[in-house]
C-alpha cells in the first residue's frame, strides 16, 4: 500500500473539501500541473511541425507521452492515438469504421451515453442495434452478449466499469466470446484506466477508449484510444499533421497515429497527462484498486444500514457508490452535503439514462473514490448522510 497522506499534498483542493467526484473528473497532481506550466514558460511550440529548437522539444515531449502512456496500457505507440476524451474516441471509431447497411452492433443497458449515442445513431445508416439488460446488480452476463451476436454482428461495444452503478464487467470473457463470434470488440475504459491494472495485449480488445481526467488523473480535454488494426479505418478527421502527400485531387495519409490527429492537438494537456500517469505508476495501480474498493464497499455498507437510504449496484463494486435519500431528490441531497460539510458529490443521471432507469429511480447521489481519498473522509459523507433523516422523518 502507500501512503494516502502524503499524496494528498500532491493535491491541494483537498485541504479544502471533501472531494467525491471522481468519476466525473479526478483531481491532477501538482507534478502534472507543473509539467505543463514548464511547456508554457521553457519551450512552446507546436508538435511536429518545426525544425527550431522549441518545436523539436515540444514534439519530443509530447511523443514521451505517448510511449508512457503505450507503456502503462501494454499498448504499441503506432496504436496508441491521442483524442481529447473517451467520446470522441468512441465517435471516431463510429464514424471511421466501414459499415454497410444490415452491419450488427451488440451493446448494453449499462453504457454512459457515449457507448450509447454513437451505436444508435449508425441506425441512420442501415446498421442494427441490439441492447442487452444487465443482471439486477448491474451486472451483464458474458453469455447475454453472446446470444445477441449474429453472423452479421461487426461489433460488441461494452463498458468495463459502469459509471452509474460502479459495476465490474468481465470484459476478459466478453472479449473471448466475440472474437469466437467473429465479432470485433470495444471497450469503453473511462472508469477503469488508472483505477485498476489494464492490459491492451491480454485478453486482446480490437479498441479500447479512456479518458486523461478520469483514473490517468490527467487534465481534462485529453483521451486516449487503442486501435489493434489501425489500418482497417479511415479517419473521418483530415487536415494538417495527418498528410505526407497531396497530388491534384488526391492525398496520402500517414500512417497511425497521424492520420487519426487531425490539427493541432492539447500539446500541454497530453505533455501533463504523461506525467501524471507516471505519477500513477510510481504508486502503483494494483495498489491503487485495492484502496478505492475497500472505501467503496465500507461506504455502501454503512449507508446501506441506514434506514432512510438506499444503496444501488453489486457488493463488490469498483470506487462507486450511487444512492438515494428516502423522501429527497438527489440534486437537493448534493447541495445539502456541499453546503454543511463541503462535500462534493454528483447527483442526477451520470449520462447514463438507461441506468438509471433501470433501478427505476429519476436519478441518483453517486460518491466516488480516487486514489487521494481516505476512511476519514468516508467517516465525513456517513455522518452527514445519517443528519438527513431529520429531514424525511
Amino acid at each position: 500500500m502507500y501512503d494516502v497522506y502524503a499524496v494528498r499534498e500532491d493535491f491541494p483542493v483537498l485541504k479544502e473539501v471533501v472531494y467525491l467526484d471522481s468519476t466525473a473528473t479526478t483531481q491532477t497532481p501538482v507534478p502534472a500541473v507543473e509539467a505543463m506550466v514548464e511547456y508554457f514558460y521553457k519551450y512552446a511550440g507546436n508538435h511536429g511541425r518545426g525544425a527550431h529548437r522549441l518545436a523539436r522539444e515540444t514534439t519530443n515531449r509530447y511523443e514521451d507521452a505517448r510511449e508512457t502512456v503505450a507503456r502503462f496500457l501494454n499498448s504499441e505507440p503506432s496504436k496508441t492515438i491521442f483524442t481529447k476524451n473517451t467520446t470522441e474516441g468512441i465517435n471516431l471509431i463510429a464514424n471511421s469504421y466501414p459499415w454497410e447497411a444490415g452491419d450488427h452492433i451488440v451493446t448494453t443497458q449499462i453504457e454512459h451515453h457515449s457507448n450509447l449515442l454513437p451505436w444508435l445513431r449508425l441506425q441512420k445508416v442501415g446498421v442494427n442495434v441490439t441492447i442487452v439488460g444487465p443482471d439486477s446488480k448491474g451486472r451483464i452476463d458474458p453469455s447475454v452478449i453472446e446470444s445477441a451476436i449474429t453472423d452479421r454482428t461487426k461489433l460488441v461495444a461494452v463498458t468495463h466499469v459502469s459509471n452509474a452503478l460502479g459495476s465490474v464487467q468481465d470484459v476478459d470473457r466478453i472479449i473471448k466470446l466475440a472474437h469466437r463470434n467473429g465479432a470485433q470488440i470495444l471497450i469503453d475504459g473511462a472508469q477503469s484506466a488508472g483505477h485498476m491494472p489494464v492490459d491492451l495485449k491480454s485478453p486482446g480488445c480490437d479498441f479500447f477508449a479512456t479518458a486523461g481526467h478520469k483514473g490517468l488523473l490527467g487534465p481534462q480535454g485529453t483521451g486516449v484510444l487503442y486501435v489493434k488494426e489501425p489500418e482497417m479505418l479511415e479517419s473521418a478527421s483530415v487536415g494538417g499533421g495527418t498528410v505526407s502527400d497531396v497530388r491534384g485531387l488526391s492525398y496520402l495519409l500517414e500512417p497511425s497515429p497521424a492520420c487519426f490527429e487531425a490539427g493541432t492537438p492539447n500539446i500541454p494537456g497530453i505533455i501533463g497527462l504523461g506525467r501524471a500517469v507516471e505519477y500513477v505508476e510510481k504508486i502503483g495501480v494494483e495498489a491503487i484498486e485495492k484502496h478505492e474498493k475497500k472505501l467503496a464497499q465500507d461506504t455502501a455498507k454503512r449507508l446501506s444500514e441506514l434506514e432512510h437510504v438506499e444503496v444501488y449496484g453489486p457488493k463488490d463494486r469498483a470506487g462507486v457508490v450511487p444512492f438515494n435519500v428516502r423522501g429527497l431528490h438527489s440534486h437537493d441531497v448534493a447541495l445539502i452535503l456541499d453546503q454543511s460539510r463541503k462535500i462534493c458529490v454528483r447527483s442526477g443521471h451520470h449520462c447514463a439514462i438507461p441506468s438509471i432507469r433501470f433501478l427505476g429511480v429519476d436519478s441518483t447521489v453517486r460518491a466516488s473514490f480516487a486514489l487521494y481519498n481516505t476512511e476519514e473522509e468516508v467517516d465525513i459523507l456517513v455522518r452527514a448522510v445519517d443528519e438527513l433523516r431529520a429531514l424525511v422523518s
